[in-house]
């Protein structure tokens, strides 16, 4: 149990903006797939503020750790695939001045003397964000809390990484090496099976083809992405009695239908996942490496991964 008691990060956490990061899903639309392995935004977003103010941050980068994903649209990554960023998948970021410039935020922190154009600068706070493949505030949170709910790893190991911990000049480094080579193997499993597996691109390219068909035919407007997954769901659902298309998309969407993992010559879908490979820094010696200094294997994985993933998606008969 953590008490939250700075009267900024109070006002923010109740603001409008955080408040719809309860309603936004951490990984997309994973239910259908992964039933409850999944978290909110707004879990998230709490918890790297929590997890800067632990190792020692200031609280202006504990307020960029908090408002960071603001901008996400519902079913997060998949803003990504509609606006054409899928690639990189970094939608979100590339529009996130703006929305938080048009939102409330700004004047709860004009409240506290805080201007928010030093907040939205990423610069300001390499604790909260770093290229991959350093470790950052934001990918330690979403890392530890996707091992806990998909793979049921127990607190005390969860612990035994964060206790381990340390910031030297600004990066997040091991004390351990072995802790350090073990984080990083079980970054890239969660990576491979979870984030950018077969799953992954099936439901980012249904869920593209569902939302982009619900816009076109002005069931949703753009304005509703940036709601709550509850709202857009309702006014799809509710549609999709009246429009078989929208129907079978839904179902598709639903993990209703069959797939395949397939070829460039017979396929519906075309489908690129960000890769997203941590390779972390340790301390031997007083002097700073890598993981993949000392592990061969690992330094060939990460050569391996280090381009985005391709899949072919075919779509077979309706089930049962």
């Amino acid at each position: 149990m953590i008490e939250i008691d700075g009267p900024v990060i109070l006002d923010l956490i109740k603001s409008p903006s955080l408040q719809r990061m309860k309603g936004i899903d951490q990984h997309g639309y994973f239910e259908p797939y992964f039933p409850g392995m999944t978290f909110k935004r707004f879990e998230h977003s709490i918890g790297v503020s929590i997890l800067l103010k632990r190792f020692g941050a200031s609280l202006k980068e504990q307020i960029a750790g908090l408002i960071h994903d603001v901008s996400h649209t519902v079913f997060s990554h998949v803003g990504d695939y509609i606006y054409g960023f899928e690639t990189n998948q970094d939608f979100q970021d590339n529009y996130f001045e703006k929305f938080v410039k048009d939102s409330e935020i700004p004047n709860i922190l004009k409240k506290y003397g805080i201007d928010y154009k030093y907040i939205v600068n990423e610069e300001n706070f390499p604790l909260k964000e770093r290229d991959l493949p350093d470790l950052c505030a934001d990918r330690i949170d979403y890392f530890l809390r996707a091992i806990e709910i998909t793979t049921k790893v127990h607190p005390k190991e969860i612990n035994q990484f964060l206790n381990n911990l340390l910031i030297v000049d600004d990066f997040w480094v091991f004390k351990n090496k072995n802790l350090a080579n073990k984080y990083a193997l079980q970054y890239l499993e969660m990576y491979n099976w979870f984030w950018s597996g077969l799953i992954s691109a099936v439901m980012f390219k249904t869920m593209e083809a569902l939302l982009k068909y619900a816009l076109n035919k002005k069931v949703i407007t753009t304005d509703d992405l940036f709601t709550t997954e509850e709202k857009v769901w309702a006014k799809i659902r509710s549609a999709a009695n009246e429009d078989s298309n929208l129907a079978h998309l839904l179902a598709r969407a639903d993990n209703k239908i069959k797939y395949k993992d397939s070829t460039k010559e017979d396929y519906d879908f075309y489908c690129q996942i960000k890769p997203r490979i941590v390779d972390p820094l340790f301390l031997e010696n007083k002097k700073l490496k890598r993981v993949s200094e000392i592990d061969p294997e690992f330094f060939k994985l990460k050569e391996k991964y280090s381009k985005p993933k391709e899949y072919y998606i075919k779509f077979l008969e309706r089930r049962n």
